[in-house]
């Protein structure tokens, strides 16, 4: 199966992809962990990327589909995959469809997970980071055992410059603007699918796995 998630930042995907991983063994590609990385790395790529998420702004379009399409054509991609975080707009999906067109595959589902404003907020600014390990902790829902240091191997934990109040308005903006298109775009091909993001994560995952099973037979 090939699948898209939607859904505004912290609204879940990236904890849905993984129980989706772990049932049909395919791999998640997450646009925002891939850019991280390069951030992290001190690449060109990363230079650049790092400019417009500090700001909460969406990493432009040439940088994000080059990355995507060469790591479509990886060999564990063969059975199928899950995007989340890419495409964020229009644009981007119809760059997909050709990426896609291109290897003979199409798109079988896209699952929309919806959460307001104040809720991303509120999920996204209690978040810390291991500078060590990159291990996540949430203050509120996953606090680690000792304030401000990583229950896995002692690290400082921080906020992520993306992670700070402005920054993540910004971003739920931002995509508002952008990216709440694409849920028409794939309506009216009939392949998307939603969800309700505020419920527990229990609930939101069999939802998902229930919606995928149909898709599968």
């Amino acid at each position: 199966m090939n699948l898209i998630l939607l859904g505004a930042p912290g609204a879940g995907k990236g904890t849905q992809a993984k129980f989706i991983v772990e049932k049909y063994g395919i791999p998640q590609i997450s646009t925002g962990d891939m850019l991280r990385e390069a951030v992290a790395k001190g690449t060109e790529l990363g230079r650049k990327a790092k400019e417009f998420m500090d700001q909460g702004k969406l990493v432009p379009d040439d940088i994000v589909i080059g990355i995507v399409k060469e790591r479509l054509k990886q060999k564990d991609c063969e059975r199928g995959f899950i995007l989340d975080g890419f495409p964020r707009t229009k644009a981007q999906a119809e760059a997909l469809d050709k990426i896609m067109e291109e290897m003979g595959k199409k798109i079988d589902a896209v699952i929309n997970i919806s959460v307001p404003e104040e809720e991303v907020v509120r999920r996204i600014v209690n978040r810390r980071t291991c500078r060590k390990c990159g291990a996540i902790y949430h203050l509120i829902y996953d606090p680690p055992k000792k304030p401000g240091t990583c229950d896995r191997c002692e690290g400082e934990l921080y906020q992520r410059d993306d992670d700070r109040e402005e920054v993540v308005r910004q971003r739920f903006s931002v995509y508002r603007k952008s990216t709440e298109p694409l849920i028409d775009y794939y309506r009216k091909r009939g392949i998307l699918y939603d969800v309700d993001g505020r419920k527990d994560i229990g609930e939101v995952k069999a939802e998902i796995l229930s919606v995928l099973e149909k898709i599968k037979a």
